[in-house]
């Protein structure tokens, strides 16, 4: 991985044929799997729209030109991803899942509690630690061509454009919180451990309701979690690649961009800037 970092390009209509013949269970045939991804993606419009709120809490405060332009093309991604994970979303309840009733929990919870009741400061740092850690999800799931390499090419590609972009700007809400709000390490190593707790208690709560849906017995779900608890923290899991990167996030003096930049990042954006094609990007990572 490299230590430098490219400018913020928000992308903007994209298409990635969402609304396709994409099978139910599109990573590997596996209901877990694939269940598990489409539970993150029910929290993305929400938390993109909380993400927004939170940085713009201190966006006049920003002074800082360079960082000012970063705060506005932020902000202009996370909106795209919010509306791209919509369409996404629509695929899921015609499958039968209730995503407006998972919608309005999250909302209630991210903005009549979360906004309502803590400190801007602290909803900042909770927008910074969730930035990181989608990052160097980003980070876990492209530079290991396995995660996905049987996934279904349009949703893979819709993952990779949204990896892609988070890598660009995923120091924007942490320099704002250090350099406007003027977040202590206290604040911010706190605000990492909550959201780590509370990211993957949401996602495994929503993945369990839709397995449920799919008609997967009590027993049955019982044996999916205990090979999918493997799948995703075992010795060789999905997680196991981000631990090293997650921890560095506890170090006094970090910054997100010691991470640097995933290795297929370079291919993603040369093939979509040639092309124009954001399911040839998608294809150009794997190929990497």
């Amino acid at each position: 991985m490299t230590t430098t970092h490219n400018a913020i390009t928000p992308r903007e209509r994209l298409d990635f044929d969402l609304e396709g013949d994409i099978p139910q269970y599109w990573l590997d045939n596996h209901a877990f799997k694939s269940r598990y991804f489409d539970a993150m993606s029910t929290i993305f419009p929400e938390g993109e729209r909380f993400f927004i709120a939170c940085v713009r809490d201190y966006r006049d405060q920003v002074t800082d030109p360079e960082l000012q332009q970063q705060v506005k093309d932020f902000i202009r991604q996370e909106a795209q991803h919010g509306m791209v994970h919509t369409q996404y979303n629509n695929r899921l309840k015609a499958q039968g899942i209730d995503v407006d009733m998972l919608e309005r929990m999250q909302k209630h919870f991210s903005f009549n509690v979360i906004r309502k009741y803590l400190p801007k400061a602290h909803t900042l740092a909770v927008t910074a630690a969730a930035e990181h850690m989608t990052a160097i999800m980003a980070h876990s799931f492209f530079d290991d061509k396995a995660t996905l390499a049987g996934a279904d090419r349009r949703i893979r590609a819709m993952y990779a454009w949204h990896a892609m972009e988070e890598i660009e700007h995923k120091a924007v809400a942490f320099d704002v919180m250090q350099k406007v709000a003027k977040v202590g390490y206290l604040r911010r190593v706190w605000t990492m451990f909550e959201v780590s707790i509370i990211f993957q208690l949401h996602v495994m709560l929503v993945t369990n309701y839709m397995l449920k849906c799919d008609g997967f017995g009590f027993f049955k779900r019982a044996g999916m979690w205990a090979k999918g608890l493997w799948w995703l923290f075992g010795y060789k899991g999905l997680y196991a690649p981000v631990v090293p990167h997650y921890f560095k996030y506890y170090k006094p003096g970090f910054h997100p961009w010691q991470s640097g930049q995933m290795q297929s990042y370079q291919a993603w954006t040369t093939t979509f800037n040639a092309t124009g094609d954001a399911l040839a990007a998608g294809d150009a990572v794997m190929a990497a």
